[in-house]
């Protein structure tokens, strides 16, 4: 299918005149208002050379204030101009500093076609490496490598052949095979938009044909996909609404409905509320499914015939684009369309330095780094691979707590173990274990700061229950650092996996009939948060034990505090590390009050 809209990603190093570069295309295909124009040829940058009344063609393009001061690109602009052909180009300027790489990343998230600039002067710098990289990371697979600023080089063909075989070397390392190269001038105008005499030993396309020549691959998944946006109802009438991604759809034609499996025949396609018989791709539909099986947005609806693999785990390269660091097994939040679930990553295998291509060890992301990284989420999801569907390959991570967009995630392969791995039922469940018990399993969250009380409140509180005949166990921090969490330190990261692995023995034995009680001073309410999601509503009470620091200070049951002053605890909570108070806990006890009220206030929410 031929596509109406061609968008193009420019990038390269600063200086190497990507803003010129765009300027021209538009000024030359008539894409800028004259006033614009105009505009450029009496607007001069600091320091400028361009003599008085000519166009500052790299004027056209930049959108802030501080772009223009400082003579460089540093959020990405976006311009459209119309092609020979009736497309529309999309064209985005991307900033080539190195601390910007997470702008470039989400211009070329969507691009089809990238022109990667190289200065003539100046040859291949580790920025064009860098610029590379992120093209093949971000499944761009037709590249225009520009060597531009010939005429101040005399328009040499053995420059241009020296940069064409430095940059041929690395094509293949990076998967990138439709790689064109054109010599041109943004500056003078040659090779732009126009062929001059003054490349007579070039006979390739100028740069507008090489983009007006692309044409989108044919799709590598043949099956028809649809993620459901909507579910519509009124008087009757129920249809489901959505984007048909890939294949096409035609009424009588059978379909599954995944996550469920469920088998349906479409009736009926609606566009505009118009009948019509078929849908195409990118056409935006409603389809009404006989029968009327359950459905939820976010679901896939696909050709019953598809092989279509749901999976929890996957491999994926991840941007970090958040300031805070990523922290590998702490709950974020998974997008995909419309699809939105918890996800853990739980592995971050390597980052990659985008300068060299080299894989580094790391247990982090920082902001502008890119990682392989495995992950988990909470549900299945039929992903596919980023290089086969960027529909069905592409993520974003996003904070549970304050809901900004902190990663970037393009999906490698799923997982087998996420596959081959399936929940097994039984006819005993916590129902039946707790009528045994003749109780209401739940979770009592203990969390506050080192010495505030939380494990003498957990000891007296499982005397209680047991004097009443119910069952209870603490699981306290300590002690699992002893087993369970015996590999573990006390690093945010360290720290997150912590608070996972004793959410999930706790669900274990809530599930067993137990009333757990945990001491643990999980210091960060996105854990604590994650660690709620895992349990039923009522389930989960969490208990803010509330006792200020000096207090914890002169109490110093453990030593902490000491060690801590003395430098041999860099990473104590309340001294070295933040503590987050609860948002909404169930119960706030007064750590500095007597231990049997703050303990039958707890046992008020059980019993």
């Amino acid at each position: 299918m031929r596509s109406p809209i061609v968008r193009l990603l420019t990038c390269g190093s600063v200086d190497d005149g990507k803003s010129t570069l765009i300027g021209r295309l538009l000024v030359e295909t008539d894409s800028i208002p004259y006033d614009t124009v105009d505009a450029a040829r009496q607007v001069r940058r600091a320091g400028s050379t361009i003599p008085a009344g000519e166009i500052d063609f790299s004027l056209l393009t930049d959108g802030l204030e501080a772009e223009r001061e400082q003579g460089i690109t540093i959020d990405v602009a976006y311009r459209s101009m119309s092609l020979l052909d009736g497309r529309r180009l999309i064209i985005s300027d991307a900033p080539g500093h190195e601390q910007y790489t997470r702008n470039m990343v989400v211009a070329a998230s969507r691009a089809d076609i990238a022109i990667v600039l190289v200065d003539a002067i100046k040859g291949v710098r580790i920025q064009t490496r860098r610029h590379l990289t992120i093209c093949s990371l971000m499944g761009i697979h037709r590249v225009l490598i520009a060597i531009n600023k010939l005429d101040a080089v005399g328009y040499k063909e053995s420059i241009y052949t020296q940069i064409k075989h430095e940059i041929e070397e690395v094509l293949p390392q990076l998967e990138l095979t439709n790689v064109d190269f054109i010599p041109l001038s943004a500056l003078i105008g040659d090779n732009v938009v126009e062929r001059t005499p003054s490349l007579p030993w070039y006979q390739g396309s100028t740069l507008l044909q090489a983009i007006e020549s692309w044409q989108p691959d044919e799709d590598r998944v043949e099956s028809a996909r649809m993620r459901v946006q909507s579910v519509l109802r009124a008087d009757g009438f129920r249809g489901v609404s959505g984007t048909v991604h890939l294949g096409g759809f035609a009424q009588g034609d059978e379909v599954k409905v995944y996550p469920g499996n469920k088998i349906a025949t479409i009736s009926h396609i609606l566009s505009d509320m118009r009948e019509q018989k078929t849908a195409a791709r990118s056409d935006a539909v409603t389809l009404v499914l006989e029968p009327e099986v359950d459905i939820t947005r976010g679901d896939l609806i696909a050709a019953s015939a598809a092989d279509i693999h749901l999976s929890d785990r996957f491999s994926a390269h991840l941007v970090w684009l958040n300031e805070d660091a990523l922290i590998h097994s702490r709950s974020y939040l998974l997008i995909s369309g419309p699809t939105q679930t918890p996800v853990i990553v739980t592995k971050i295998l390597h980052k990659i330095d985008v300068n060299s291509g080299e894989q580094i060890s790391a247990n982090t992301l920082l902001m502008n780094e890119i990682g392989l990284v495995e992950i988990a989420t909470n549900q299945p999801l039929p992903l596919l691979p980023y290089k086969q569907s960027r529909e069905f390959g592409n993520f974003i991570l996003i904070d549970r707590l304050n809901f900004q967009t902190v990663g970037a995630g393009m999906i490698r392969h799923s997982l087998r173990r996420g596959e081959n791995i399936t929940y097994q039922a039984y006819e005993i469940d916590k129902s039946v274990r707790e009528s045994a018990k003749n109780q209401s399993a739940k979770v009592i969250w203990l969390t506050g700061l080192p010495g505030s009380g939380k494990s003498t409140i957990a000891n007296l509180l499982e005397k209680r229950l047991q004097a009443l005949g119910m069952h209870a166990y603490v699981l306290d921090g300590d002690n699992l650092r002893m087993g369970l969490n015996v590999d573990l330190g006390f690093t945010p990261q360290d720290r997150a996996e912590n608070v996972r692995r004793v959410s999930e023995v706790a669900k274990l034995m809530v599930d067993a009939g137990l009333i757990v009680i945990t001491a643990l001073v999980s210091p960060f309410e996105v854990d604590r948060q994650r660690a709620r999601s895992l349990f039923d509503d009522g389930d989960f009470i969490e208990v803010f034990v509330d006792t200020p620091v000096d207090i914890c200070l002169a109490r110093d049951p453990k030593g902490l505090y000491k060690k801590a002053a003395q430098g041999q605890i860099p990473n104590l909570t309340g001294i070295g590390q933040g503590y987050e108070k609860p948002v909404k806990p169930e119960i706030v006890l007064d750590g500095t009050a007597d231990i049997d009220r703050n303990t039958s206030l707890i046992l008020k929410e059980i019993i």
